[in-house]
């Protein structure tokens, strides 16, 4: 039993670092964005294989000790580190596509960034540290607090696509400069979209209630249930 709980900790410890390397690798794609640096995007690139391993080798442990698991709330640790590895996976890809995209505007005349997407990325950032954060704190409840926020996000993100797409019909010579842009909003989009995935795990862990699909989240209670 000793040795199982190490090996659980050791599954967790290691999510928690891939949490690290996809958290940073968003900053750092924004930043080489934001200040046009074509080599910090080369970088965000390579970091995206480092984070693919991380999968692979969750996966494997989580494989392992799903054999072992003599409690329920081990197997749900264990399937809901799977499914965040997963979604900490894609948000690795969605940070080197906004970092191909900076890479390409690096080499293009400097085109003024919509003020929405700076604002943008800091709601998908807070998004995903708050979510993991919520994992790491065990707390169901501000998992669910930050669920209602991605529809800010979503708002945001068509706001930002109806802005780049009359700066095209105005300014043609800007079309493919625009275009990047819009790719970099949608990745900043889908990064929230599955920071929101990680908080509805941390629920599920926590409480052993699969809110997914559901549109639960602060404020709602779930069914069968009268609220406070």
């Amino acid at each position: 039993m000793v040795h199982f709980d190490q090996e659980l900790a050791l599954l967790r410890n290691t999510l928690l670092t891939m949490a690290s390397h996809a958290e940073s690798s968003v900053k750092q794609a924004i930043r080489s964005l934001e200040t046009r640096d074509y080599d910090l995007a080369l970088l965000v690139r390579s970091e995206d294989s480092v984070i693919d391993r991380f999968e692979v080798e969750l996966d494997e442990m989580a494989i392992q000790l799903l054999a072992k698991a003599p409690l329920a709330s081990d197997l749900r640790l264990i399937a809901v580190t799977m499914k965040i590895s997963q979604n900490l996976e894609r948000v690795g890809d969605e940070s080197a596509k906004i970092a191909n995209r900076s890479r390409d505007l690096s080499q293009e005349p400097p085109l003024r960034l919509t003020a929405e997407i700076p604002r943008l990325a800091d709601l998908a950032l807070a998004m995903l540290k708050n979510a993991l954060d919520s994992f790491v704190a065990r707390d169901p409840a501000a998992a669910r607090a930050l669920i209602p926020q991605d529809k800010q996000v979503d708002a945001l993100n068509k706001e930002i696509h109806r802005q780049l797409a009359d700066q095209m019909i105005a300014s043609p010579d800007t079309i493919t400069r625009c275009l990047n842009l819009m790719v970099v909003a949608k990745s900043l989009e889908r990064i929230a979209d599955h920071a929101k995935n990680v908080a509805e795990e941390v629920v599920f862990l926590c409480e052993a209630e699969d809110i997914r699909h559901t549109g639960q989240g602060a404020g709602q209670p779930l069914p069968g249930r009268q609220p406070p």
